[in-house]
């Protein structure tokens, strides 16, 4: 099995990508066990394409119209034998008869019961083939028979033909159903032919198969050192990327570490970084109070002083004598009444002063918190240049590491070609142009032979030609010279010709129907159990189950194609699964199971998975004590600003204030209200007087309550905001310093914890680099590399050939043929009726008158004109009219 060995040899160097795979998912699951975090996803690497084969052979075959007779016969083969395929019943067989068939083995019930068992399973066609060989038997027996008996004037073989009235009937029954069975022999002969015919036409396509199977054999040879060699080659990309890696071991080392510190760091710096904001809003709160505060105390006297003032003014203006009036005195005590409501209603003389806040506040601020919190952001995020500085050995060792990986592609180059597979696939090539052309040397034979074939199959059809021409010509000239006017011993010569060429056509049938039996049983009972037995299990791969089979061969052998290949019976290996993989065009390493064969992992673990690579990393030692999240200015400042007195403030009084008015009433309202009872006056100079205070009322409104009013509305955004940020202050802060403590005491402590985590993680990584790698080789092993679509194509060109070129044909052949010989009975039964009519007799029945009485006598008359009974000068035929000629036109006929 030279192709086996080749094809084991070219691809046994990445055999161990299965176990090397599974290896390492027991590593991963135990570093999984004790890792505190998932990995971070190593970056897929892009190894390319594998250069794919491309394959001419369309393993289809569609007959055309051909097919419906090939289905016609199928369905025949069905009726005969509808019996699923015995898949238990040939085991046993196969089983029972390894050791060799004896006769004396026959008689254990065991086999007896499997006996019974195939018979009943080939009843249909024993019974088919009984009938064939009775039929060939009885029918020279028959014909024999029949010969003699005519020869006797038996079995209508006495040249006299009774005259009765539905004598035309008759004939016209024996010529229609002659004529029906002649066609449907045509159809026959036209189905036998076609068949016959198909088979010749398919050598072509025979060969067309075979060259494209053999260049698809070519190719698949051709192309896999290609592929060998590509797959070799891309160990360089995943190199690259380690060198890449390792070069660049700062920023991807101390990134790694920078992402595992800064869930910690980060976020006490970031509420560091807050806290720094919320000392500036404070301020800018605190400046807001106080001089919002400033300017409600000053607003407050003079507002006072405006009201008291405008109050009194008002009070004179109502001691006028018109208020005496009576009409108008209500009006003006209602106005009198209202005037203690013109009066200040907040008090802000009492609030408590923030200067000292303020100026606490400011002091904390001249240290720049928000600066020193940048530094501490700045020498975090610094640490891959720490990393980097701190890591100079590994990059001096970059060049000895490159050494290693080098050696490492040498090794898989140098094992790749370790086995001969060029010499082994240029032998395979030599092969397969030497083998092409000694079966295109056949090619001439094989066009002979089937020639001789050809022209055999068209003799046996030229049998029932030949039978047919003498019942269509026999036909022909009867129908044409039959004149009803004659009698049986005055037929014309056409007439007679045509009688005589029917029986000529049942004397060939007779001599030849046995002959064609004997074709046809033959070819049915050898092609109808080959496609019953081979080719539709073949079809349904029913087949591949019987020769997979577990121990089918031997008891100790358990699989037949593993021993067959690789004397290991015990792999897992099945024809019908090599089938189904090399059908979906997988590559040959997974359809022959080779993970199975070969165990490198002592080469994988030397080479790829190198140790001495894992001992480089083994040095890394990194420093982050030179970190510092948070000088010792900024937890100054931070401490001062809790005990700033912010939050010491008396906001509860402030915000009691606020929420009061400027005023007791509103001044707008107030001098409405003024303006329409002073319309309610009469017209004179009280109605002036008070429209003239309620436009000062308006006055102090406008240049003292708007402007009080918008501090105090400042005021109070401002306290609400310190209160909100004053809130727990101290606590704050406290938590604020813990967790920088808890930063700082993870970078300083707990480093070198995190840098053995994230230098596992690095390197793991570097392998990574490396799975993906056998990973990458072992899917193109699986379905790019050798895919063995020529495999399956032979399996199916192979089918196509024998079962749909040969099989299928030779079945119609007989089927045709077959319909033939049975339908030549009737033939010869209605020529022979049929032939009484258009043949010459030697004797007639003439009918006369007896006389007076009305009785009639039959008379009896020779060929020679003696009379049996009543001597009739019709009798005398021979002397009046020639043989040749028709009988005259006489008044008495």
């Amino acid at each position: 099995m030279l192709w086996t060995r080749w094809l084991v040899l070219l691809l046994c160097w990445g055999s161990t990508s299965g176990e090397q795979q599974a290896d390492e998912a027991r590593v991963e699951s135990r570093v999984d066990s004790r890792r505190q975090r998932s990995p971070p996803p190593v970056e897929p690497l892009d190894f390319g394409f594998v250069p794919a084969a491309v394959y001419d052979t369309h393993a289809y075959y569609e007959p055309g119209a051909v097919g419906i007779l090939f289905h016609v016969v199928h369905a025949f083969l069905y009726v005969i034998q509808p019996n699923s395929f015995p898949k238990d019943l040939i085991v046993k067989v196969i089983q029972q008869n390894m050791g060799g068939i004896k006769i004396e083995e026959w008689r254990k019930p065991e086999n007896v019961v499997l006996l019974l068992q195939m018979i009943h399973y080939e009843v249909g066609f024993l019974i088919c083939a009984t009938i064939g060989v009775t039929f060939l038997i009885l029918t020279p027996i028959i014909g024999m028979c029949f010969c003699v008996c005519r020869c006797c004037e038996n079995c209508g073989g006495e040249m006299h033909q009774r005259q009765r009235k539905n004598i035309d009937c008759q004939r016209g029954f024996y010529t229609a159903s002659l004529i029906a069975t002649s066609i449907f022999i045509v159809l026959g002969v036209l189905i036998a032919y076609a068949a016959n015919h198909n088979v010749s036409t398919q050598i072509k396509s025979t060969r067309r198969l075979i060259n494209t199977n053999m260049r698809d054999l070519k190719t698949f040879a051709n192309n896999t050192p290609a592929q060998i060699d590509y797959l070799t080659a891309q160990y360089t990309t995943a190199k690259n990327k380690v060198l890449s890696d390792l070069d660049n071991i700062g920023p991807l080392l101390g990134g790694r570490i920078h992402s595992q510190l800064e869930k910690e760091v980060v976020p006490s710096l970031d509420t560091a970084l807050r806290m720094a904001g919320a000392m500036r809003e404070t301020k800018e709160a605190l400046e807001n109070v106080n001089s919002s505060l400033e300017v409600l105390q000053e607003g407050t006297g003079m507002l006072q002083a405006s009201l008291s003032g405008e109050r009194a003014s008002l009070s004179n203006t109502l001691s006028d004598p018109a208020c005496t009036n009576g009409a108008v005195s209500h009006t003006c005590n209602t106005i009198r009444s209202t005037l203690s409501q013109l009066g200040i209603n907040a008090d802000f003389s009492t609030l408590p002063d923030v200067t000292r806040a303020l100026e606490n506040v400011k002091t904390v601020l001249k240290t720049d918190l928000s600066n020193i919190v940048q530094k501490g952001y700045s020498s975090f995020n610094d640490t891959p240049n720490l990393v980097k500085e701190q890591t100079k050995n590994i990059v001096s060792a970059l060049p000895r590491v490159k050494g290693m990986l080098d050696k490492i592609g040498i090794e898989i180059n140098s094992f790749s070609k370790m086995f001969p597979v060029e010499p082994s696939l240029v032998n395979f090539t030599i092969f397969l142009s030497d083998g092409q052309k000694k079966i295109e040397s056949y090619y001439p034979q094989i066009e002979q032979m089937d020639f001789y074939r050809w022209v055999g199959c068209v003799a046996v059809l030229c049998m029932v030609v030949l039978v047919l021409a003498f019942n269509f010509l026999g036909l022909l000239c009867g129908t044409c010279g039959y004149d009803k006017q004659a009698t049986p011993t005055t037929r014309g010569c056409l007439s007679n010709t045509g009688g005589n060429l029917l029986m000529a056509g049942v004397g060939f049938s007779f001599i030849f129907v046995w002959v064609l039996m004997g074709i046809v049983t033959t070819l049915f009972v050898v092609g109808g159990n080959v496609e019953k037995m081979m080719c539709e299990p073949l079809a349904n791969r029913q087949l591949f189950k019987i020769i997979d089979t577990p121990f089918l061969v031997h008891p100790a052998k358990k699989n037949f194609l593993p021993g067959m290949l690789f004397q290991n019976p015990n792999i897992d290996l099945t024809l019908g699964s090599m089938y189904r993989d090399c059908y979906e065009n997988n590559g040959l390493y997974h359809s022959l199971q080779l993970e199975t064969m070969f165990n490198i992992n002592s080469f994988l673990n030397r080479t790829v998975y190198n140790r001495d690579l894992a001992k480089v990393f083994e040095s890394v030692q990194v420093d982050l004590h030179d970190i510092t999240l948070l000088e010792q200015a900024g937890r100054d400042s931070l401490i001062n600003f809790a005990n700033s007195g912010v939050g010491n403030i008396d906001y509860e009084a402030y915000l009691a204030e606020v929420t009061k008015g400027v005023t007791l009433v509103d001044l707008l309202s107030f001098s409405t209200d003024l303006e329409s009872q002073a319309d309610q006056t009469p017209r004179g100079a009280l109605e002036n007087a008070l429209k003239g205070h309620a436009s000062s009322i308006r006055q102090i409104h406008r240049e003292h309550v708007v402007p009080m009013e918008q501090a105090m509305s400042t005021l109070s955004q401002s306290i609400k905001q310190l209160q909100r940020m004053s809130s727990d202050l101290p606590v704050k802060v406290t938590n604020i310093l813990s967790a920088i403590d808890a930063a700082e005491y993870l970078i300083t402590h707990n480093a070198s914890h995190v840098v053995k985590q994230e230098t596992k993680g690095y390197t793991q990584s570097l392998v990574g680099y490396f799975k993906q790698y056998t990973e990458w080789v072992k899917n193109s092993l699986t379905s790019e590399v050798a895919q063995c679509k020529p495999i399956s194509n032979i399996v199916d060109s192979m089918e196509i050939v024998a079962c749909s070129f040969v099989v299928d044909s030779v079945n119609t052949f007989w089927f045709g043929l077959g319909g033939c010989c049975i339908l030549l009975i009737p033939s010869i039964i209605f020529s022979i009726k049929l032939a009484k009519y258009y043949r010459r007799m030697d004797t007639e029945d003439v009918f006369e008158d007896m006389g007076n009485t009305g009785n009639h006598g039959e008379q009896v008359c020779d060929i020679h004109g003696d009379f049996a009974v009543v001597s009739s000068p019709y009798c005398d035929t021979l002397t009046r009219f020639p043989r040749a000629s028709a009988p005259p036109s006489y008044a008495d006929w």
